[in-house]
């Protein structure tokens, strides 16, 4: 029922509903570690530019640092995340041959990929299977009961088991919107959500609504990582 009517809700594959702007799982992936602690909205005004300057793996493991940082510097953490960058290209030529690999083991081998990123690169890149698992969607699906896991890994696991591999990167971008959008972490707007009926939070007091992520991973707006070691999503 859940799976259901988020589809319907939100139409689409995995690449229709990324808001990421890209073109090619390199691009997709520079993107994706932009993003951390940062909008996707702000991410896609700094990409052109970098795409422009760096357009493939072997030009941006050349780039100057400090060039880098230039043209990065509003998506925040710009010096973790230029690291992480020049590392990611670097390993790409290097081990890779230049081809942004799709192997889950490959992919978190790379500096700056953690397992989240890989699921973004492996199910909107690739077309293959892949669930990242975000603040929202270990929310909602706690918040849904389709888990009561707050470890992400946990948690993508159990919602593999909801929708046939292909669909895993859908349900995941499909929670995201609906986090973003109507039940957000402090003021769930039940009253408007298509799943009200069917949620055993629905209409609770926020404070109870939202006691199981008081576990999970931090929000956007947790303190942030330091900024010696690259964030990895």
């Amino acid at each position: 029922m859940v799976v259901e009517r988020l589809a319907a809700l939100y139409p689409g594959s995995a690449a229709d509903l990324c808001a990421l702007r890209h073109d090619g799982p390199f691009q997709l992936l520079v993107a994706t570690i932009l993003s951390a602690q940062c909008t996707d909205e702000r991410v896609n005004l700094v990409t052109p530019e970098l795409f422009a300057a760096y357009p493939t793996p072997a030009d941006l493991a050349g780039a100057s640092a400090d060039d880098v940082e230039g043209i990065i510097r509003s998506t925040g953490f710009f010096r973790a995340k230029t690291q992480s960058l020049l590392g990611m290209a670097q390993h790409i030529v290097e081990r890779f041959d230049g081809d942004v690999p799709s192997d889950m083991d490959d992919l978190v081998s790379l500096p700056g990929v953690g397992r989240k990123t890989a699921n973004v690169v492996r199910s909107v890149g690739f077309g293959l299977p892949g669930l990242p698992v975000d603040t929202h969607v270990g929310r909602l699906a706690r918040r849904l009961g389709l888990t009561e896991q707050t470890d992400p890994v946990k948690v993508e696991a159990e919602l593999d088991a909801l929708v046939p591999p292909p669909e895993r990167g859908g349900l995941s971008l499909r929670l995201i919107l609906l986090g973003r959008q109507v039940c957000n972490a402090r003021s769930p707007r039940c009253e408007e959500c298509v799943l009200a009926d069917v949620c055993p939070s629905s209409s609770l007091p926020v404070r109870q609504a939202a006691t199981p992520v008081a576990a999970a991973s931090p929000s956007r707006k947790s303190a942030p990582p330091s900024r010696k070691s690259a964030p990895r999503r």
